[in-house]
């Protein structure tokens, strides 16, 4: 069920860079960055609280609480950068580009994380870095 999930996850994501694209027209990056991430906090509330997730904050520990906000702080960058080169390339290679990521977080699994890799992964890895820099080299 994880891959419905995650094609589910990669489909709003799409749709994400086109409405973000549109949405940026003449409009400073930070403050596009600032008013969605406005929405993505009124969502997710109401999604926890309509579910009543948010009973499980007391269950949070320091270390659940330390990296969350890492990675919010982690979020918020990628999405300032995100929208930065939306505002001034295109979407056709900003998207593809930004999904470099998914070869990073397997390198990144393996360091922080002690994940083993397959010789499927290494190659699916190295496959999005060639194709990155096809991207980025295409001029």
């Amino acid at each position: 069920m994880w891959w419905v999930y995650a094609i589910l996850s990669a489909f709003f994501a799409s749709l994400t860079a086109i409405f973000a694209k549109i949405g940026i027209t003449g409009v400073n990056s930070n403050l596009a960055t600032a008013i969605r991430s406005v929405i993505i906090l009124l969502v997710a509330w109401g999604i926890v609280l309509a579910r009543s997730e948010y009973k499980g904050i007391p269950a949070l520990s320091r270390h659940n609480i330390i990296y969350l906000i890492v990675s919010g702080v982690a979020t918020g960058l990628s999405w300032i950068f995100y929208f930065k080169a939306l505002q001034i390339g295109k979407v056709n290679q900003v998207a593809p580009v930004d999904k470099l990521s998914v070869a990073l977080t397997i390198v990144l699994s393996v360091i922080f994380l002690g994940e083993s890799l397959t010789l499927k992964t290494v190659i699916g890895a190295l496959l999005i870095i060639i194709g990155t820099m096809v991207l980025i080299f295409e001029q």
